[in-house]
């Protein structure tokens, strides 16, 4: 199966630091990768690459087998790639249909004249992105600031999936949610796993990444040191390679 997104020899360097070294990956629609690694690994700096952040030194990304230049967050965007970071960039003051229009905002006019914001018309498309994934918020009308951290979490996807994401990065999607709530947002991993969406994950929770990634891929040190389909390995397999004391290997 040909991939939907493809990193090539990608090459990052930082003055005399190589941060990412001749890294390829590859992922499939309606699949999860799980990219691991401990700090300063370069899977951070990779994702930002990938989503337009940075420029790589050297290597090609490729979308659909063709090469795609990204150059900045918009050409990602433009690619179909959307990043949830961990702060994920939503406006606390503001509702949940505000926030999926965040910067595409709809506009109405109002006495035929001016344009005013046309908050009923954002809050209906964000309820059909909403069933879409099987979320539910009890009311679209309450500031983001008063939803809890899967809830908002649940948003920042939505908006993703809402402006047509056919790649989501998420950067440590599950971190600081309780138990109840990180099984929510797996949960809705799953959901975009069966809608064909591609997804990399960002992590340091191994429970999340034996629940629902189907591969995974550990750097070291900025260099690809193993990749391993998921139900093939186990946790101590993957802590050895973050740490070095696992035979580095490709896939298996």
């Amino acid at each position: 199966m040909d991939y939907l997104l493809e990193t090539r020899n990608i090459t990052k360097r930082f003055g005399g630091l190589t941060a990412v070294d001749r890294v390829s990956i590859g992922l499939r629609a309606g699949e999860a990768l799980a990219v691991l690694g401990d700090n300063g690994a370069g899977k951070s700096t990779l994702i930002k690459i990938i989503s337009g952040v940075h420029k790589p030194d050297e290597g090609e990304i490729f979308i659909g087998g063709k090469p795609a230049r990204i150059d900045s967050p918009m050409d990602a965007l433009a690619a179909g790639i959307e990043t949830i970071y961990q702060d994920l960039a939503l406006a606390e003051n503001l509702d949940v249909g505000a926030n999926i229009f965040l910067g595409r905002e709809r506009m109405k006019r109002s006495l035929g004249i001016l344009k005013v914001l046309d908050d009923q018309a954002m809050r209906e498309e964000a309820q059909k992105v909403l069933d879409r994934l099987d979320i539910h918020i009890p009311s679209l009308k309450k500031t983001i600031r008063t939803l809890s951290g899967g809830q908002r979490q649940a948003v920042a996807i939505s908006r993703s999936i809402y402006w047509d994401a056919k790649v989501l990065i998420m950067d440590e999607p599950t971190a600081a949610l309780g138990v109840a709530e990180q099984k929510k947002v797996l949960n809705l991993v799953r959901t975009l796993k069966d809608q064909g969406i591609g997804i990399i994950i960002i992590s340091h929770q191994m429970y999340d990444v034996f629940e629902v990634a189907d591969r995974l891929a550990v750097m070291r040190r900025g260099v690809l040191v193993g990749e391993r389909i998921v139900k093939e390995t186990n946790p101590d397999e993957v802590v050895g390679l973050i740490v070095g004391s696992e035979t580095v290997g490709k896939e298996r």
